[in-house]
């Protein structure tokens, strides 16, 4: 059984890889050390997530996966972006924040994004992916499910939000789904790279 530390100390991160992971037995999903912080300096998703696995690949001496994510919209010139979960102090106000940001526009188009990559534990890059789910944004928030902007990210070609939709349904269509269900099916070439000592640089 091989250990894949997650770059997150969120349980609940955790639990939602471990339902990608499920039909791959060689494989064990831990947390980060809790004391293990790492700054994202990033400037786009990728080299954020790039960061956090290589960081904690090398802290822990075992392979690493992290991903980063956030909310894209075409009027706002891509913001959110990798500032989404520092917007605004909390759900509500980065929800209200995004809505008065984007105002009476007609233009609602927007993306969420999530990048993915897996570090060895010498730090060097495996795998990565990027999943993307485009939407809509809503003028008012919509269901009960989810977290973050969720509520207010609609997809037409389910005529439902994120918050709407079951865990199912979001886990197929999601960005963070997509980027997921990319990776895993290659986690198992990783250790043939391990060997060849020529991963992605």
């Amino acid at each position: 059984m091989r250990t894949l530390i997650v770059a997150t100390s969120n349980p609940g991160k955790l639990a939602e890889m471990q339902n990608y992971l499920a039909s791959l037995n060689s494989w064990e999903l831990a947390l980060k050390p809790p004391d293990l912080e790492v700054e994202e300096t990033g400037t786009t998703f990728m080299e954020n997530a790039r960061l956090k696995a290589k960081t904690v690949a090398k802290a822990t001496k075992n392979c690493a996966i992290a991903d980063d994510s956030g909310l894209a919209v075409e009027a706002l010139n891509g913001a959110p972006g990798i500032y989404s979960a520092r917007y605004a102090d909390t759900d509500e106000e980065r929800i209200a924040r995004v809505l008065r940001e984007l105002g009476d526009s007609s233009n609602r188009k927007a993306k969420f994004v999530c990048a993915c990559a897996i570090a060895l534990p010498d730090g060097k890059i495996a795998l990565e992916k990027e999943g993307i789910c485009e939407g809509e944004i809503l003028t008012t928030p919509r269901g009960n499910n989810g977290f973050g902007y969720d509520p207010i990210f609609y997809v037409p070609s389910v005529q439902k939000t994120f918050a709407e939709m079951d865990a199912e349904l979001k886990k197929k269509l999601s960005h963070r789904g997509q980027a997921f269900a990319a990776l895993f099916p290659e986690i198992l070439t990783i250790a043939d790279k391990e060997g060849a000592g020529n991963p992605t640089p």
